[in-house]
């Protein structure tokens, strides 16, 4: 037998290669065309989780804005184009988060977004699925599927109605972990629930996908009406890792101006900055279509693929080296 001369650096560079050509064959496959939106933005993200690298602009003051930042997605623009009629659409691309550096994260990665128009999000979450369970084919794997409704889940798993249980039932199961309570809201504590009880005990061949979150986890989605409302949103997980999040977008420019500044009114009493609201999103946002859109941390894919926990094992060079 020949030995093979290839070595784990290219192993993983082969990987992420075949990744990208089956995406791209699947859309293909499907019409849904590929997109390439700017990186560069005058607006920032305004989620209180997330924090943007800047960059100076030092070009003729009438090319715009002086300071731009990095996209943390390439959501804005890509709605941007839907609102223009460019139809169902994705990217595959470089996205930034400062401060996120870690095992399991890196401040530079890959991001797959696309947006299915006339779509709801439970139609979007049976394609994303869909996906995952290509790629795992790709590679010799399958996973069982569960699909569930995010009270259920909390009642199913912890006893818990996320909707209704007082704040300290919440969190009662998380006092080994010493979490510091200080300026920590109701779905703070939800979502460390989910991260330090839920997630860690994921079945490393099963897709958990949950879906249909409280209103005030609404992000960028709709909120169905009823009692009690929910957003149409979904995540999806593959073993331990969060892949995927899903919405059932909103295209009411008046709601989302209204996120955005509650958004920044968090910052401010986190002492954060506060971010340029995107207007230009906010200028057509009226004119998108209903659809759904979903986010699919690639590295985060890869890792599972390759059966690591480190982040490190599928970048080319982590940040540490680049």
């Amino acid at each position: 037998m020949v030995a093979s001369n290839v070595t784990p650096f290219r192993q993983r560079l082969q990987g992420r290669a075949r990744l990208y050509a089956l995406i791209r064959a699947f859309f293909a496959e499907r019409g849904v065309l590929e997109v390439e939106t700017p990186i560069l933005s005058a607006a920032g993200n305004t989620d209180p989780n997330i924090e943007s690298f800047s960059a100076p602009f030092h070009g003729h003051v009438d090319a715009g804005a002086r300071e731009r930042w990095l996209r943390t997605s390439p959501e804005y623009p890509l709605k941007r184009l839907l609102a223009d009629g460019v139809g169902d659409c994705y990217e595959l691309g470089r996205v930034f988060r400062n401060g996120e550096a870690g095992e399991r994260h890196n401040p530079e990665f890959t991001m797959l977004e696309w947006y299915r128009v006339g779509w709801t999000h439970r139609q979007l979450m049976e394609e994303s699925i869909t996906l995952v369970e290509a790629a795992l084919a790709a590679v010799g794997r399958r996973a069982e599927v569960l699909i569930e409704g995010y009270r259920q889940f909390f009642i199913d798993e912890l006893g818990l109605d996320p909707l209704h249980a007082p704040i300290d039932a919440l969190r009662a199961p998380l006092a080994r972990y010493h979490i510091d309570p200080e300026g920590l809201t109701r779905d703070d504590w939800l979502d460390l629930l989910i991260t330090h009880l839920l997630q860690p005990n994921f079945p490393r061949d099963r897709i958990t996908v949950i879906h249909d979150y409280p209103a005030t986890q609404s992000a960028l989605a709709r909120i169905r009406p009823g009692d009690p409302p929910l957003a149409e949103r979904f995540e999806l997980y593959l073993g331990p890792h969060e892949l995927a999040n899903g919405y059932h977008e909103l295209n009411d420019a008046e709601e989302q101006r209204a996120r955005f500044e509650r958004d920044n009114a968090r910052r401010r009493e986190r002492g954060l900055r506060e971010m340029p609201i995107d207007e230009q999103l906010l200028a057509v946002l009226g004119k998108m279509p209903d659809c759904a859109g979903v986010a699919v941390g690639i590295e985060r894919l890869l890792m599972c693929l390759a059966g690591t926990d480190r982040i490190g094992d599928v970048l080319t060079f982590p940040f540490s080296q680049a």
